[in-house]
């Protein structure tokens, strides 16, 4: 069983060595590229203020994140449904550098280079010079935006897993080459008919005993050969 988490994070800004700190997780599972159902989710209380620039692309404020938990208080969590899982985010760089700031800040491991896989090193490889922005590859792969006005882990988590999915071979990895080698048997449908009549005619008796009496001497099963 291969399992992946494909995350996102929302932020206060661009330099978790500069303060900037993790204010929401989202997380999609999947189990043999397939979405499990399983997600985790949560916003954060970044103990700071929210710069304009941030909340314009998340919206999330500082009175909404002013209740919600620390990191610190669901680390445990956090690293516990992550596991050993491959890690699977968009510009990964980004989103492991705020999460294992923000793990060390909690007493909690890192995580490691080898548990990641970066999208967007998948898709400059795959498609060279073209954008490769998250929105970007949703119109190339025609995966529904409509619902994302604004930046949201969870959401963008859900977007990047359809996106990481067609990236490494279609949402159904090897659907096509199993059509393409299926032999197809074409199933002809027997329509019933109504029987033939085909019980003789009168005449069609008369024809056939005048037949027989003129071509047969003592034919054996006419009871009187000779009336």
């Amino acid at each position: 069983m291969t399992r992946e988490i494909v995350l996102d994070t929302e932020t206060t800004g661009l330099d978790p060595l500069n303060g900037d700190r993790v204010v929401e997780i989202g997380c999609v599972e999947l189990v043999n590229h397939i979405p499990s159902g399983e997600t985790y989710h949560v916003y954060l209380n970044p103990q700071r203020d929210m710069p304009t620039a941030a909340f314009n692309v998340h919206g999330l404020s500082e009175d909404f994140l002013a209740d919600k938990p620390l990191f610190a208080d669901v680390a445990s969590d956090f690293a516990a449904f992550v596991g050993d899982a491959t890690l699977v985010a968009h510009n990964a760089p980004f989103d492991i550098g705020f999460l294992n700031a923000e793990l060390q800040r909690a007493g909690q491991p890192k995580i490691p280079d080898t548990q990641v896989t970066d999208t967007l090193a998948i898709a400059r490889k795959k498609y060279p010079g073209a954008q490769n922005s998250l929105d970007a590859l949703c119109r190339r792969f025609e995966i529904d935006t409509s619902a994302r006005t604004l930046h949201g882990a969870l959401l963008d988590a859900e977007l990047l897993a359809d996106v990481y999915l067609e990236l490494v071979g279609g949402r159904q990895p090897g659907l096509t080459l199993a059509v393409e080698s299926r032999t197809t048997v074409a199933v002809t449908k027997s329509v019933a008919r109504p029987p033939r009549p085909h019980a003789p005619s009168t005449e069609e008796l008369a024809a056939h005993d005048a037949f027989i009496r003129e071509q047969v001497s003592d034919a054996m099963w006419l009871a009187d050969p000779e009336s």
